[in-house]
């Protein structure tokens, strides 16, 4: 069976990049289109808040209850917070670079009333989805298993050395 591998900076960085060019190109992109640039309500980044706090407190007690009170989980439920953990890294790297990006975009046009409010709408939604990726971190970091004395899993203990081990120690 294979272990789930952690999810990789590199990969984070990689999604937060490709977000931001994203968010960074795509004012321009729609005034060349004849079409103006949308507001961002408060909607977006203060959902995006509350999935970030939700996110945390299942890590919460995700870390409590496998390395605290060292309780059991089910593999079903195992396997859904590590899946909600790898899906809200990849959301909330992609969004918090598109929301960085946009923002950048009216970095210039601060003195006005609209770029103004896209600029800090923009920056409150990267936050947000910041949240939401160290949430998701340190969810996926939570659903580790607790370090046992059968790693390898042969029952022999650590280091496949044992009582009934034929090797010389």
């Amino acid at each position: 069976m294979r272990h789930a591998k952690p999810t990789s900076t590199l990969l984070v960085v990689g999604l937060i990049a490709v977000g931001l060019v994203g968010g960074r190109l795509t004012p321009p992109l729609i005034t060349r289109l004849d079409h103006s640039v949308p507001r961002i309500s408060w909607t977006a980044p203060l959902a995006l808040a509350v999935v970030a706090a939700v996110v945390g407190i299942f890590a919460w007690n995700t870390w409590q209850s496998l390395h605290k009170r060292h309780e059991r989980m089910t593999a079903d439920h195992g396997i859904l917070m590590l899946s909600l953990a790898k899906s809200c890294a990849v959301v909330g790297a992609l969004v918090a670079g598109y929301y960085g990006g946009f923002a950048l975009a009216f970095i210039d046009s601060l003195d006005s009333m609209l770029g103004k409010e896209r600029f800090v709408r923009g920056l409150a939604g990267a936050g947000a989805s910041l949240l939401l990726l160290a949430a998701s971190l340190l969810l996926e970091r939570a659903c580790r298993l607790p370090e046992d004395d059968d790693e390898d899993g042969n029952g022999r203990g650590p280091k496949g050395k044992g009582e009934g081990d034929p090797t010389p120690a």
